[in-house]
């Protein structure tokens, strides 16, 4: 009898199915999370196959997946990609950089967990960074795509009880780390240094 046919991996098949459709949150789905931590071991056995690694933070209530380093793996054959990479554009990029900064100032303060923000509070954060524009309306409806793309990503979560209301989500943290960062400020900086 294989794991996926005992009683208590009947689950499997459905915590599978949920971290390859995207992130799984604790407060989402509070019964997939209880049996993705019961049965985290052979969640992990069959993604590895797969090329996956299965990322849990217990303490902040996610899980995803995260595609398998070839050379972490250990074998000369590559692996195909399940999990695609996508290019950011450098609004995109700087708003996710902004976010987390904004998450790490928030997490210093102490107090709530959740950090929401306002439509208007991100633009404001942005507009700092983007040329200026001579139609300020046009610069906000950009900006607000660029909002648009980091929700599409899972990063921002729009409150159903006010529509300009988004709460970042802590899964942020997993994703623009330092060195993500530091790896973003060195490619701008080459990319400056062409344009000279």
């Amino acid at each position: 009898m294989s794991t996926m046919e005992t009683p208590q991996g009947n689950a499997l098949p459905a915590i599978l199915v949920g971290l390859l459709k995207g992130a799984v949150y604790r407060e989402q789905a509070p019964a997939l999370w209880r049996d993705l931590l019961n049965l985290q071991g052979a969640a992990r056995d069959h993604l590895r196959l797969l090329g996956l690694d299965l990322v849990i933070d217990e303490a902040e209530g996610y899980a995803f997946l995260r595609q398998t380093d070839a050379d972490v793996a250990g074998t000369d054959e590559v692996t195909p990609r399940l999990i695609p990479r996508r290019p950011l554009s450098y609004p995109v990029s700087l708003l996710l950089v902004l976010l987390r900064k904004r998450l790490a100032q928030h997490d210093a303060q102490g107090g709530e967990t959740r950090l929401v923000l306002s439509r208007e509070q991100m633009v404001d954060m942005m507009r700092t960074f983007l040329p200026s524009a001579t139609n300020e309306a046009k610069l906000e409806d950009q900006i607000e795509r660029h909002v648009a793309r980091v929700e599409d990503l899972g990063f921002l979560h729009k409150m159903k009880a006010d529509e300009e209301l988004y709460e970042v989500r802590r899964i942020l943290r997993a994703f623009v780390n330092a060195d993500w960062i530091a790896e973003l400020e060195t490619a701008y900086r080459d990319h400056a240094q062409r344009l000279e």
